[in-house]
């Protein structure tokens, strides 16, 4: 905007105003919990209620501390015809306001001075077009930065203009003069564009930020969407799929308080450094309660860090599996090849082998989880073995206490119905060819089985597990159940907890065993899944989203809604994504973006003269030339330089991440490693596969040939490389650019 709107000082009087009653609101709250804590003593149940009492205040607090993050971000003017009756010449455009920001703030008398953005009340805020205004008659964005307002811009809803002109009689009553109005719809069909584009071209903080100032009517749409069933949201770079599934879940926490709160939410992500971008933006938006997780993390008592074999992967991600490892399981469940005899007393009791086979196969009618079953074997041998006695009546229990101490009877039982937990059950499995062949005969190829062999590690404790594992783990935990404990009580942590929503995030890359993993986790059926199969390049990518639904609950309907609009990505590099995501997925609909870039992408050819420049460089004898390295060197000094505190990486193949970091500690130039220190520092090499879902001002893509050669789904991969960027965009390579790319340096 180029004139100064004529309301600007009013709305940061009230902005002010409404910081003062929020800390108030603090203040109460403080003042109530030092007075609970004051009270000791009583009852238990009074102790109770107390610290009940207390975890409410404090959660209150955490609510009410919002940090950096800006309290109000708009208002919107309602027609309200009930005003038109009870305010004296009220007239045909009785107005009502409200404040929408990102909690509720209310002044000493109740009284609403901030509405919450999920409240029923700021759905227009969010929602209303010209065609359908909701009763809208204005409606006003804040450009903010903390408490500072910067910026007004309005968009009038009246009769006979749908918003892109004035109507005077509104205007007169809103006491509206015309500076700092804009259309009602901006350009490209958004609501407050040039918020919009004023937040999109702000520099990126190394962590994921919310949009909840900024939300379009398509997000809104799924946002506010119920929450029963799977939601399914297809969404290219930039369209903003991430942050509409955290405001969803905020959304949906704050609907559905009870039962959610006491359910749980979880949102699942990729990777760790893709949940240390995210985990600032829920308790942005005032929900710090939810679980953040990758599934590595939902399974107790291992330890992940082990790499698989790409077929190893593949194989071990096929729902197959399942059925591997129910027979994996079946097969320990075995009658004795021989009868058991042991001493008793005078004489000797004996448990019959063809006794064992009718007990195994009783047990595995009877227990459908694995462990459940062990009580069972060992009441039945006792008893089997009580009857084979001929001298006086014996009971059971002292059947049990003359033969438990022996090994043999152990041993017995050990190899009839074992107690398993599901690290032992996989242990065994993978470290036995033989096993191998059993459990999968029928169900694998020869070659498939042979690709789950590894070598047995000392001790189970010792094994460091693969992510392909945990879904595995996760399977095989659900089959055995929990191992039997004493007094009859199992181990209440290997039961697998369930929650009331689930949020995924980058589902595309999730194999059929993982997403069966997140399954068993669901309570009710209800979840969020984002993702774009333009961007699949997990070991079993799908090639349509019926191929994930298929894992997931299908207690009702699923819904796949889609986001077409691109926020973060500049056309002109969009321009240059398009034809590789073309090239890999066709037919897929193309993303389209409502920014112009200030610069178009660079590429940067690098020709190849390492053998004659290692020595002067200093670099040690690569096969990648040193040229290459210099020049991408160079390359993000000078975008650092032009986007002085924005965030710039090296995007690159994995087996270059050492080579680069090598080069910018040889020229000086601080920086970090994603899987070390996430985003936050303003320089970091990022390899390829840990890439998905960051965001950053800029981005260095050094040598697509060589991404696209290292991952199976390589086109794929370096469409997501290409789309990382929020302003500026170069890409460095020695080796011939992938055809899809070869248009933007021809000639």
């Amino acid at each position: 905007m180029t004139q100064q709107h004529p309301d600007l000082a009013d709305e940061q009087a009230y902005v002010d105003y409404a910081y003062e009653c929020l800390e108030s609101s603090r203040a109460s709250a403080w003042k109530l919990r030092d007075l609970n804590e004051a009270s000791t003593g009583g009852t238990f149940q009074a102790r109770f209620e107390r610290n009940a009492f207390d975890e409410a205040l404090i959660k209150r607090l955490t609510d009410l501390d919002l940090g950096n993050a800006a309290l109000v971000f708009g208002r919107i003017d309602r027609l309200d015809d009930r005003l038109d009756a009870e305010v004296e010449g009220g007239g045909p455009h009785a107005i009502e306001s409200f404040h929408i920001g990102r909690l509720a703030v209310a002044d000493e008398q109740s009284e609403p001075v901030v509405v919450d953005w999920r409240a029923p009340v700021a759905e227009p805020f969010y929602r209303a077009t010209g065609r359908q205004p909701m009763g809208l008659a204005r409606r006003r964005h804040f450009i903010v930065e903390g408490k500072r307002v910067l910026g007004l811009e309005d968009e009038l809803f009246g009769e006979g203009h749908l918003g892109l002109g004035h109507d005077e009689g509104l205007a007169e009553s809103l006491g509206e003069s015309s500076a700092g109005v804009a259309p009602l719809i901006g350009a490209g069909g958004l609501r407050g564009y040039n918020t919009l584009v004023a937040t999109m071209e702000r520099g990126r903080t190394g962590a994921l930020g919310d949009i909840v100032a900024t939300i379009q009517s398509e997000q809104d749409e799924i946002i506010r969407s119920p929450q029963h069933g799977v939601l399914v949201v297809q969404g290219g770079p930039g369209t903003g799929k991430t942050v509409v599934a955290l405001h969803r879940a905020a959304y949906l926490l704050y609907t559905h308080r009870f039962p959610l709160e006491d359910q749980g939410v979880l949102v699942i992500g990729p990777n760790r450094v893709f949940l240390k971008y995210i985990e600032r933006v829920l308790p942005s938006l005032g929900e710090a309660g939810v679980e953040l997780a990758v599934l590595a993390d939902l399974v107790p008592d291992v330890r992940f860090g082990g790499i698989d074999a790409r077929e190893a992967a593949r194989v071990k991600g096929d729902v197959r599996m399942l059925r591997v490892i129910d027979r994996a399981i079946r097969q320990r469940e075995r009658p004795l090849r021989e009868d058991l005899v042991v001493p008793f007393g005078s004489g000797y009791l004996r448990l019959r082998a063809e006794e064992s086979r009718r007990i195994v196969t009783a047990a595995r009618r009877r227990f459908r989880r694995h462990n459940a079953g062990r009580r069972y074997i060992e009441n039945e041998i006792w008893s089997a073995m009580a009857a084979t006695w001929r001298g006086a009546e014996v009971t059971d229990a002292e059947v049990r206490s003359a033969v438990w101490p022996l090994r043999e009877v152990r041993e017995a039982l050990d190899r009839m119905w074992p107690v398993l937990t599901p690290a032992e059950l996989l242990h065994d499995l993978f470290g036995s060819r033989a096993l191998l062949s059993l459990a999968a005969e029928g169900v694998l190829s020869a070659d498939e089985a042979a690709a789950l062999y590894r070598e047995r590690d000392p001790s189970v404790a010792e094994v460091r597990w693969s992510m392909a594992d945990a879904a595995l783990l996760d399977a095989a935990r659900e089959t055995l159940g929990p191992r039997p404990a004493k007094r009859g009580r199992t181990e209440d942590s290997e039961e697998i907890r369930t929650y009331g929503h689930i949020v995924i995030d980058e589902v595309q890359d999730l194999t059929p065993m993982q997403l069966e993993m997140a399954t068993r986790r669901s309570l009710s059926g209800s979840m969020t899944v984002v993702g774009d199969i333009a961007q699949a390049t997990g070991p079993l990518a799908p090639t349509d989203w019926s191929e994930v639904l298929a894992h997931l609950p299908d207690r009702r309907e699923p819904r796949v809604a889609g986001l077409s609009v691109g926020y973060r990505i500049p056309a002109q590099i969009l321009e240059v994504a398009i034809p590789v995501m073309e090239a890999a997925t066709p037919g897929l609909r193309v993303p389209r973006s409502v920014r112009i870039g200030d610069a178009p992408p660079r590429f940067v050819a690098v020709e190849d003269q390492s053998r004659n420049n290692q020595s002067r460089n200093g670099f040690a004898d690569h096969e990648t030339g040193v040229d290459l390295i210099a020049v991408v060197v160079r390359e993000l000094q000078d975008l650092l330089a032009e986007l002085e505190g924005g965030t710039v990486a090296a995007v690159v193949p994995d087996s270059m991440s050492d080579l680069v970091s090598e080069g910018l500690e040889y020229a000086g130039v601080a920086h970090g490693k994603v899987g070390v220190t996430g985003l936050d520092t303003p320089l970091t090499v990022v390899p390829i596969s840990l890439v998905k879902g960051l965001e950053l001002d800029g981005v260095v893509v050094v040598e697509p040939a060589q991404i696209v050669a290292e991952d199976p789904h390589g086109l794929r991969a370096l469409y997501v490389a290409l789309t990382r960027s929020t302003q500026r965009l170069t890409v460095v390579f020695q080796q011939p650019l992938p055809p899809p790319l070869q248009q933007f340096v021809a000639g």
